[in-house]
């Protein structure tokens, strides 16, 4: 019992660090996803590769990390998913095997969300979506998802988790820094567009 924590943990943070959007344009010979367009490991950057399908499959794939962490987690020991999820995010953001340089986050929490309590993970998505669709900017897409996450689960009741969430959402927004900055100076890219 003393260890399952730990297991747990650890568990997320292997699947969290699987970074498949440099796996799949690796193996797919479009080269390091780091020498492309931002430098990301996540599926809005593998779209600039021209790849629709590599992008989709990278967003499909990190996202299911986060839900396997929390369910096999939770199969394993018993009310350990939240650990396990944090566990996937931190493994996404900071991996290991790639010097601790890792994605954004986004498409992992939205993983995590659906495996720990889909209602917020669906109100999630559609704020995700419904930015991405409004705004054509990834990075406001992304953050505005993540600050909906803790504000969701409060309003529905699921207040054992607002805190964690909350503090998820502060990790991804420290993540889009940089997008921060370019959206001050007004040089952050639009989906679709490429970017050299």
């Amino acid at each position: 019992m003393f260890f399952q924590p730990f297991l747990a943990l650890a568990l997320g943070y292997l699947l969290g660090s699987i970074p498949f959007g440099l796996l799949l344009t690796r193996l797919s010979g479009r080269g390091d996803i780091r020498d492309i367009g931002s430098g990301n490991i996540g599926a809005t950057n593998v779209l600039r590769t021209g790849s629709k399908g590599l992008a989709a499959a990278t967003l499909l794939l990190d996202a299911l990390k986060g839900t396997a962490a929390v369910l096999l987690a939770e199969w394993l020991w018993p009310g350990h998913g939240r650990i396990a999820a944090g566990g996937a995010l931190i493994g996404h953001l900071y991996p290991l095997w790639l010097r601790f340089r890792g994605g954004k986050g986004v498409a992992t929490l939205l993983g995590i969300l659906l495996g720990l309590a889909w209602p917020i993970g669906m109100i999630y998505a559609a704020v995700w979506i419904g930015g991405l669709l409004l705004l054509r900017i990834s990075s406001v897409a992304g953050m505005a998802a993540a600050v909906s996450a803790p504000i969701a689960s409060a309003l529905l009741g699921r207040g054992e988790l607002t805190i964690m969430l909350a503090a998820f959402a502060l990790l991804i927004i420290y993540k889009h820094r940089e997008n921060i900055a370019r959206l001050r100076a007004g040089t952050e890219p639009r989906v679709g567009r490429s970017r050299a």
